[in-house]
C-alpha cells in the first residue's frame, strides 16, 4: 500500500451530502474507530483500514474517548497513523471524537458535567496529537447533568478554538430539541445527531430524525450492520472470532436470535437478487432516507471494508424491493 495516500482518484470512489443545513459535505460512507482499533487488535491491520478508508474517499473518521479496549487506545492510535502515514492531509479528513461515557475512575470521569466534558476534549486532543476536532459530541444524555451545562460545554468548546462543529449522540427527543434550540440561539448550531439505525433498529424514525431534519441538523447511523447482523457472518450460527464469540464485544450471543437469523437468510436472498451482499443492501436501505447523512461502518479488515463502500454502486430500491424488506422486518419488529 506504498503512496496510498496519494491516490489522485479517491473522491471519485465516493458520494457526499450536505450535513444537515450547514456547508459542510460528509461521506456517504464513515468509517468508525469503536471496535478494531485498540490495544488488543492487530495495529498493521487497522494502519491499512484507514488508508484503505482514505484511499476511497472516506473523509470521515469517528472517535470517542472510550473507544479502544483499552479506554483512550483507538484515538492514541488513530493519532499515530494519522502522524505517521498522513502528514499534510489533516484539510481533508473531518475527525470526530465525544465524552460522556465512563473514562476514567472518580466522580468527574462519567457523565455530561462541564468538568467531565473540558477535562475529555483536552486528553483526546493530546492524545490524538491533533489541534482541533472537526466535529465534537456530548455522547449521551446522563439523566442527570441540566442539558443548559453541556450545551454549555460545547458552546465554549467551538468558541475555543477546540472544535470546529458540535453534535449530538442518543439524546432523547425532548432533550435534544431543547439541545438544539440553545445551541442555535447561542451561535454554535447542532451540526449532527448520532444514533443508532438499523433494519433491525428503528426507534429513531419514530422522533429523532424527524426533529433533526425540523431543525437543520444531519444525521449519522451507527451501528447500521447491528453490529454484523446484518452480513452474511451469522447466517449459519455464531461463528468464531465474531463480535459474539468475544468477551470485549457488545454483541452478546443471546442477541442472535434464531428470528433475526432467519430474518438475515431471507433479506440476503432480496440483497442477492439485487446484485449486492447483505451488508451492501442494508447500508443502502439506511441510505435511502433523505434525512440521514452519511452511515458509520465498523470494519476488521480492508476485505470487509471494501465490500461496504461498494454499496454506494446501487443506492436506489424499487416499491416492490422495498415492501419485500418491510414484510422480513415485520418478523423482527420490536
Amino acid at each position: 500500500m506504498e503512496n496510498s495516500v496519494l491516490a489522485n482518484s479517491r473522491y471519485d470512489r465516493m458520494q457526499y451530502k450536505y450535513c444537515g443545513k450547514s456547508g459542510l459535505m460528509l461521506p456517504l460512507i464513515s468509517l468508525g474507530l469503536w471496535h478494531n482499533f485498540g490495544d488488543i487488535d492487530d495495529f498493521t491491520v487497522a494502519t491499512d483500514m484507514i488508508k484503505c478508508a482514505f484511499d476511497n474517499g472516506i473523509t470521515h473518521f469517528d472517535l470517542a474517548n472510550n473507544y479502544g479496549p483499552t479506554p483512550g487506545s483507538a484515538e492514541r492510535n488513530f493519532g499515530k497513523i494519522l502522524k505517521d502515514n498522513f502528514a499534510g492531509y489533516r484539510d481533508e479528513m473531518i475527525i470526530s471524537s465525544k465524552a460522556g461515557h465512563l473514562m476514567w475512575e472518580g466522580p468527574y470521569g462519567d457523565g455530561s458535567s462541564r468538568k467531565s466534558i473540558m477535562a475529555s476534549i483536552d486528553q483526546s486532543l493530546r492524545r490524538t496529537g491533533l489541534e482541533y476536532f472537526d466535529i465534537f459530541y456530548s455522547h449521551r444524555y446522563d439523566g442527570v447533568t441540566p442539558v443548559e451545562e453541556t450545551m454549555q460545554a460545547l458552546i465554549d468548546i467551538v468558541k475555543q478554538g477546540k472544535a470546529l462543529y458540535v453534535g449530538l449522540s442518543k439524546y432523547p427527543p425532548e432533550k435534544a430539541k431543547f439541545a438544539y434550540e440553545m445551541l442555535k440561539h447561542n451561535g454554535v448550531p447542532c451540526l449532527i445527531n448520532q444514533d443508532k439505525y438499523s433494519m433491525f433498529v428503528r426507534k429513531v424514525e419514530d422522533e429523532t430524525l424527524g426533529l433533526a431534519s425540523e431543525y437543520g441538523v444531519g444525521f449519522i447511523a451507527f451501528s447500521p450492520l447491528a453490529q454484523g447482523l446484518l452480513t452474511n457472518k451469522y447466517l449459519h450460527g455464531i461463528p468464531e472470532n465474531s463480535r459474539a464469540a468475544k468477551s470485549s464485544g457488545f454483541l452478546k450471543v443471546e442477541q442472535v436470535t434464531n428470528n433475526k437469523i432467519n430474518a438475515a437468510r431471507l433479506l440476503n436472498e432480496i440483497a442477492t437478487r439485487r446484485g449486492q451482499t447483505l451488508a451492501q443492501m442494508a447500508l443502502a436501505w439506511v441510505l435511502k432516507d433523505e434525512r440521514v447523512t452519511s452511515v458509520i461502518v465498523g470494519a476488521s479488515s480492508v476485505k470487509q471494508l471494501e465490500d461496504n463502500i461498494h454499496t454506494i454502486n446501487n443506492l436506489s430500491f424499487t416499491f416492490e424491493e422495498l415492501q419485500a424488506i418491510e414484510n422480513v422486518l415485520l418478523q423482527v419488529k420490536d
